[in-house]
């Protein structure tokens, strides 16, 4: 599915309290016969790794992503779903 769920978060600009809807929820069965559910993002490098951001853009960014994705992770945990966030560097290794 395509942004099918929508997490709280507290943007830690401005205090509120926001929707955070991640790009895919898949369902997949590993080759080793396990089910395996994952809420997935895809982002730029430059949002996801301090060390990567060149710009103050994308270094406002890496702070609100990691905002979404730490209460991600933790509705995830919740509802027994796996989080991952995938790069360039992951879409294109694959």
């Amino acid at each position: 599915g395509s942004e099918i769920y929508e997490i709280p978060y507290q943007d830690p600009t401005t205090l509120k309290w926001r929707k955070y809807i991640p790009d895919f929820y898949v369902v997949y069965v590993d080759r080793n016969g396990e089910e395996h559910k994952d809420l997935m993002e895809i982002k730029p490098q430059c949002q996801t790794y301090e060390d990567m951001a060149k710009t103050k853009r994308d270094k406002e960014a890496i702070k609100l992503n990691q905002a979404k994705w730490e209460a991600a992770k933790h509705w995830c945990k919740l509802n027994g779903i796996g989080f991952k966030i995938l790069t360039e560097e992951e879409i294109y290794r694959l």
